[in-house]
């Protein structure tokens, strides 16, 4: 979802801290910072909310708007839906800008150090974080949102990927849910023919490919001392990489230049009624909603039943090497206060808002992992929301790294994934894309 090129990236990043720091912006900008307490006479205001994309409900912003201007009493929040696509641009134009900025912002957890490194959001104070949840947030999100132990960013929601796959199938085949990584492999290998994927996987798909690294103990990056260094030459990830190559090439019968599949749609059978395209796929929980059975809604139109019928489609969390749950890469979106808000304490109650009791529990009741963990168990209700808590409480993020975002703009480990697709040597090309990944890491374009 994000698009735009290294050298656009880049450029965009360096142009966001020069403002910000034309404009007096990170740390201790805009008004007096407060405590973390919402207790003194706040003067009222308009603030604005940007939210990334359609994930949060309807019933969810206009919770948020009627309980602030409740307890604002002369204030207003406007939400403002952004694109995923263009996110990062419109941030780098708007933040810096304290005549125009939003005062509250959701982001990728993954975009978060591109702007908490430049000091594009306003600090969490300790008060404030220990008011909004302290230790009880998702850590891998705080960890993403900081910078030298210093919060800029809180996760807002998480979500995490797990295996769908086609029961009748591998029930068919003589087949359990696998103990361990390598009987994954060697179940969906077996699976396999020339009109089914055992696994489908597009041969560019890092994010779900990197959880084969994280459960052979592997990293893709470092940080040591200041500068940070891409691991793909250390031998637990080249353990990790050479074992998803070895799925891809046994498993699946999709492209090596796949990538941003809309798997869900293997599982299902074909429009004439025939068979399915994969047998496996891994993807996000909500794809549950476009997989299953066909039946209609009540205002008439065909919808999918979510997989009601067990007997036919089932889940289950990706093994580990030695059995129990791997690591997986946790999607979701962080939530911070931007550093030129004219209206802080304004935002600091949104916050505590957005975090408290009554919020997350609609966030977990809405299939959102809700970023304080008291209220997971609120998802945990059926064997979906059991398996999204339990895959993402060892979930990992990508690293926190000033450069990520310029290397997902530029589709780096797309090529690298394809390339190892391809068949190509796991270990001259983790070299090949350590001397590249390094500099880019560090915010360096070449």
């Amino acid at each position: 979802m994000r698009t735009r090129r290294i050298g656009v990236v880049a450029a965009a990043t360096t142009t966001l801290a020069l403002a910000l720091a034309a404009c007096g912006g990170g740390e201790g900008s805009g008004d007096d910072p407060t405590d973390g307490s919402t207790d003194a006479a706040v003067e009222p205001a308009d603030i604005t909310l940007w939210l990334a994309g359609a994930d949060t409900p309807d019933e969810l912003r206009q919770y948020l708007i009627d309980t602030f201007e409740a307890e604002n009493p002369g204030s207003t929040l406007t939400i403002e839906e952004q694109d995923w696509a263009d996110l990062v641009t419109k941030l780098t134009t708007a933040l810096p800008d304290a005549a125009n900025t939003p005062d509250v912002v959701e982001l990728g957890n993954t975009q978060s150090p591109t702007f908490t490194t430049v000091g594009a959001f306003r600090e969490i104070s300790p008060e404030l974080y220990e008011e909004l949840g302290g230790d009880k947030l998702l850590p891998s999100f705080v960890e993403v949102g900081s910078v030298d132990g210093t919060v800029y960013a809180l996760p807002y929601y998480f979500g995490s990927r797990y295996m769908f796959y086609r029961a009748d199938l591998w029930s068919d085949a003589g087949l359990e849910v696998p103990a361990t990584l390598a009987e994954f492999g060697e179940a969906v290998k077996s699976l396999r023919t020339d009109d089914l994927s055992g696994f489908a996987m597009g041969g560019q798909d890092w994010r779900n490919g990197i959880s084969w690294v994280f459960a052979n103990g592997g990293e893709l990056a470092v940080k040591e001392g200041d500068q940070w260094t891409s691991t793909l030459s250390d031998p637990s990830t080249i353990a990790g990489l050479e074992m998803w190559q070895d799925v891809y090439e046994g498993a699946s019968n999709l492209p090596a230049t796949e990538r941003d599949v809309a798997y869900w749609d293997f599982l299902n059978d074909s429009a004439e009624g025939g068979a399915p395209a994969a047998a496996t796929i891994m993807a996000p929980g909500w794809a549950r909603w476009s997989i299953g059975d066909l039946t209609t809604n009540e205002e008439g139109d065909e919808v999918r039943d979510g997989m009601a019928d067990a007997s036919k489609f089932d889940i289950f969390a990706l093994p580990g090497v030695d059995g129990g749950v791997a690591p997986v890469f946790a999607g979701g979106s962080n939530i911070g206060i931007s550093a030129t808000s004219r209206h802080p304490e304004l935002s600091e109650n949104l916050l505590q808002i957005i975090f408290s009791d009554e919020y997350q529990t609609m966030l977990a009741e809405n299939g959102l992992g809700p970023a304080n963990s008291d209220f997971t168990q609120v998802m945990t209700g059926d064997k979906f929301g059991q398996t999204l808590v339990e895959t993402a409480a060892g979930s990992k993020l990508t690293p926190a790294a000033p450069g990520w975002a310029a290397i997902e703009g530029a589709f780096v480990y797309e090529e690298l994934f394809q390339k190892i697709a391809e068949g190509g040597d796991v270990t001259e090309l983790a070299a090949e894309y350590d001397e590249k990944l390094t500099p880019m890491l560090n915010g360096q374009s070449g």
